[in-house]
Formats: C-alpha cells, sequence, structure tokens
C-alpha cells in the first residue's frame, strides 16, 4: 500500500510527460519521417516480455517464403555500443545485443542491422542493401521519429495493457491510448487450450475499432527429447512459461532465473556450474544461449559430460493464422516500391 502511494504519483508524472512528447509529435513541433519501402512495426505498450523476437522471426520467414526481401533493424538492447551496426558474422552479443545475434544465425542472408535511431538507421540500411523491399522495426512502437507503415501491437494474454499502469505503478511504457495508432492486436502467449469463448471474453474487453484486428497467438516448443533430468537457466522477462512447458516433460526440473538480457559473469558461470550438479544437462533459452558461448559454461559442463542446450520457440496462431498473414502480405503488396534505388 505504501509503495503505491509513492509509485501511483510518479506514475501520473510519467504519463504526463510521455503524453506531452505525443503531443508535440501530434502537432509537427517534432519531426517525422517515412520511408519509400513497406515498414512493419513489432511493438508493445508495456516493458518486459511480450514475445516481439518470435513474431519478427515469424514475419520474416513469412516474407520469406513468398518472395519477398526483408531486413530486420533494432535497436541492439542491452548492447556496449552505439550507433548502427550490421550484424555481420563477426558480430558479438556485446556489439549488438542477444537478440540480433539469435536472428542472424536463424537468417544469415537476411539483412539484420541495429541502430537507436531508427530514421538514421533505416536510411543507412537502404544505402548498403538496395535489395531490401520491406523492413521489419523491432520494438519500435515509441519511435514517433519513423512512420511505419502497418504497426502490430502484442499483449501478453495473463497481462492485457487494459489491466495494467503506466510505469513505476505498473509495466506501461506508453500510453494506452497508443493501442488506436496499431493496425493489428496480437495477444500473445496464450495458453495453448485457449477455447474459443474465452478469446470472445478477451475480444469484448479490448473493444477494439473496427479496423483494428485482433489475433491470437502463443509459443510452441521444440519437442523434448533428451533423456534425463535439467537444470532450467534463464535471463528472460517471464521464465514461468518456459518452465511450465518443461516440467510437462521433465517433473523435477528445477528453474535458475536471471533478471532479463542478464550478462552472466565468472561468479555466475560457478553458481550454476554448482547448481547444475544433481542434473544431467542444462536447459536455456535461444537468447541465454547467445550470451552463455561467450563464457567457460559450456567448456566446464562438457568436462562433466553435461550438454547446455537451447530449447527453440515458434510462434504458433490460435486464431486462424491464413488472417494474419493475408493482412501483412496485402499491406506489403501494396505498398511495395515500384523501383531500386
Amino acid at each position: 500500500m505504501l509503495k503505491n502511494l509513492i509509485y501511483i504519483p510518479l506514475s501520473g508524472c510519467y504519463k504526463l510527460g510521455v503524453a506531452i512528447r505525443h503531443l508535440l509529435y501530434n502537432q509537427h513541433v517534432l519531426p517525422s519521417f517515412s520511408v519509400d519501402v513497406p515498414t512493419i512495426c513489432v511493438g508493445n505498450l508495456a516493458v518486459g516480455g511480450t514475445g516481439k523476437t518470435p513474431m519478427t522471426e515469424y514475419l520474416v520467414q513469412l516474407l520469406l517464403e513468398n518472395g519477398y526481401h526483408p531486413a530486420v533493424l533494432s535497436r541492439g538492447y542491452k548492447r556496449s555500443t552505439r550507433g548502427f551496426r550490421m550484424v555481420d558474422a563477426a558480430a558479438t552479443v556485446e556489439t549488438v545485443g542477444d537478440e540480433a545475434v539469435q536472428m542472424r544465425r536463424k537468417f544469415p542472408d537476411v539483412p539484420i542491422a541495429v541502430c537507436e535511431n531508427r530514421v538514421r538507421g533505416v536510411r543507412q540500411l537502404m544505402r548498403q542493401v538496395n535489395t531490401i523491399d520491406v523492413i521489419i522495426l523491432d520494438d519500435a512502437m515509441q519511435h514517433r521519429a519513423i512512420r511505419c507503415g502497418l504497426t502490430i501491437l502484442l499483449t501478453p494474454y495473463d497481462h492485457l495493457y487494459i489491466d495494467d499502469h503506466m510505469l513505476p505503478w505498473g509495466t506501461l511504457r506508453d500510453l494506452p491510448s497508443r493501442s488506436l495508432k496499431a493496425d493489428a492486436v496480437v495477444v500473445t502467449k496464450c495458453p495453448d487450450k485457449i477455447q474459443p469463448i474465452d478469446m470472445r471474453v478477451v475480444d469484448n474487453r479490448l473493444h477494439l475499432p473496427t479496423y483494428q484486428q485482433l489475433h491470437f497467438a502463443g509459443i510452441e516448443y521444440a519437442p523434448m527429447e533428451q533423456e534425463g533430468t535439467p537444470l532450467v537457466l534463464c535471463g528472460i522477462a517471464q521464465p514461468q512459461y518456459m518452465m511450465d512447458y518443461v516440467l510437462q516433460h521433465y517433473p523435477h526440473a528445477e528453474l535458475m532465473a536471471f533478471r532479463d538480457h542478464y550478462q552472466y559473469k565468472p561468479n555466475d558461470i560457478d553458481a550454476i556450474m554448482e547448481r547444475a550438479k544433481p542434473f544431467d544437462f542444462v536447459l536455456t533459452t535461444e537468447k541465454d544461449i547467445q550470451r552463455l558461448r561467450t563464457t567457460p559454461l559450456v567448456e566446464r559442463l562438457q568436462a562433466e559430460g553435461k550438454r547446455l542446450i537451447a530449447l527453440p520457440i515458434r510462434q504458433q496462431f490460435y486464431s486462424p493464422k491464413q488472417t494474419f498473414d493475408r493482412q501483412i502480405l496485402t499491406y506489403v503488396r501494396e505498398n511495395a516500391r515500384t523501383h531500386k534505388s
């Protein structure tokens, strides 16, 4: 209760500051720019994990399968560098961030770049790669300096933005009214046994305007085939989703959690090795393994006859997948460039 008394006025001040910033953009006091290729923004209103990376990877795969040449631009969260950087074979977690390295490993032929200034990043991308015909902007909903052609808003099933508050009282970093700027709202991290009536309840609660399409999605994990019992190691925003899945296959698994995008230190590796003693292998996320590869953990586990295994995930739709795909592909087709620079 005391914490709320402190956080509520701070939340009000933060909300006012965000509202003023949007007003300056709306009144064209602060400039915003468009580019001449289709741009798809994957974003959310809250801090923490809503599934932006699986959605971005889904879009890349969808566009590739339909003959397009997509590129991805993100800010490179938690990297030690600044400015524009292409994510090439020499890129590391330190220079571009774990999510960018993960996507580079999955899509080695797709141009991927990081830049905290999205306008500069898009322009630099297009100067360096003239085959790009669609750009996916990862986590760019708050970047008003660039006008995206199609915006996808993600909100988790168990923590919808309408049930949240502005920072620091809640987890919202943007105004709930900004949801009206989205073209599609995807309710992510839905339970795999979600029923049509559950979707209708969420639909009624969100009460979206008619121009917005509502979709329901979840995370599909790779099959668990490794024998033994794992120590589940992760530094992500909401590890319980992964842990719930693992426990279905390994009832005696245990979780060792760190904060989101955690940079593992030598004493952390010592602690992990100690905790892993009773277990047959260590299971981690695709994002975490990018960071852990730069530590001695893999070699130390191998010396004890154990493996570090990443659990792959991908986006899964519970509402008609074809409807979502059609919305994306129609936008890209109707806004494609008629020439290459």
